[in-house]
């Protein structure tokens, strides 16, 4: 993806990512975060949580991974996020971005991100600039 092939309003490519028990897990040990949190339902009911969630830099992982699909040389200089709610591990999220400004002189290029359950909920939004090629 090149600069001058993003329009404003565009729409990037909708990601279903995996956050099943696995994937969580893995990301998790990875990232050496091992709260019972993540991986044991009732130790985060006992937190007050809905059930295991997924780590928040996880959800901001997700949503870099949608920006690198959709433009993989792309550079991301920010990444902003709000966490709204709680993703559920185990859930069927989808993410979506729009390109919100463009600005020629950097070639750099604002994208806003959500992160939603199945039930359409958003969980996590976010705002990206990146600069392309």
């Amino acid at each position: 993806m090149r600069f001058e092939d993003v329009d404003f309003g565009q729409d990037l490519p909708e990601l279903a990512p995996d956050v099943g028990p696995e994937a969580v897990r893995r990301f998790a040990e990875t990232a050496g975060m091992l709260h019972p949190r993540f991986f044991d339902a009732e130790a985060a009911r006992r937190e007050g949580l809905p059930g295991a969630i997924v780590p928040g830099i996880m959800s901001q992982g997700i949503l870099a991974a949608l920006i690198h699909r959709w433009a993989p040389e792309a550079r991301i200089q920010v990444l902003d996020t709000t966490f709204r709610a709680p993703l559920l591990v185990g859930s069927k999220p989808r993410c979506r971005g729009v390109v919100t400004d463009l600005d020629s002189d950097s070639r750099s290029v604002e994208i806003d991100l959500t992160l939603m359950n199945e039930a359409g909920e958003t969980r996590v939004v976010g705002t990206a600039k990146v600069t392309l090629p």
